[in-house]
């Protein structure tokens, strides 16, 4: 499989790919995270996946030229979703506090949108994951808010910490999807792409 550029900082994204043993570098370059208004929820990660797989592109075109210009670009985009309300990364601790308890005792939807961008076109798609969170005491929240910081994160935690492993009732879908990156279907994808 060829290798290819990351247009992300996420560690866990790179973890992912890591495990699937894919060939890649990371290049990032940052793009506002912003979309047009009139886009449906399933539109929008992968509408800023595409921004971000496009700035890197436009980077390399003019920054790298031959060296990058075949690779192809991963870029990815993660929303989580409460009761059709996309919720974002928290701004500080009492919105991260403010966030989980909203979450807690209730079903939401991790999805991630993914584009590929290479030499002969696009492959795009998004992936849904429905979770559902026990219900959580202020305790259990501010002690996971105050050890792990989730601020980078949206919704406010990572499933594969602690607040994944003992506040998640179920998860139907993906399980890496909620990590980031729906991994298996991104090494599906790239290996559809002429080699």
């Amino acid at each position: 499989m060829k290798d290819f550029i990351l247009a992300s900082q996420s560690p866990r994204r790179k973890l992912l790919l890591e495990w699937a043993e894919m060939s890649f570098e990371i290049i990032v370059k940052s793009t506002d995270e912003v979309f047009p208004d009139g886009l449906s929820i399933d539109e929008i990660p992968v509408y800023i996946a595409r921004q971000k797989a496009v700035a890197v592109k436009e980077h390399i075109q003019s920054a790298y030229h031959k060296l990058y210009a075949r690779k192809p670009i991963l870029a990815a985009d993660t929303v989580v979703v409460l009761e059709n309300e996309i919720i974002g990364k928290p701004k500080d601790r009492n919105h991260a506090i403010e966030i989980l308890s909203r979450l807690s005792g209730k079903k939401h939807q991790v999805i991630t949108g993914v584009v590929i961008l290479h030499e002969e076109g696009e492959i795009s798609f998004l992936d849904t994951t429905d979770v559902e969170f026990y219900p959580l005491t202020s305790e259990q929240i501010e002690f996971y808010v105050d050890k792990y910081q989730p601020y980078d994160k949206a919704g406010s935690y990572a499933i594969q910490e602690w607040i994944g492993v003992v506040g998640i009732k179920s998860v139907k879908g993906d399980f890496y999807n909620v990590m980031g990156l729906p991994i298996s279907r991104v090494v599906q994808a790239f290996q559809n792409i002429l080699v």
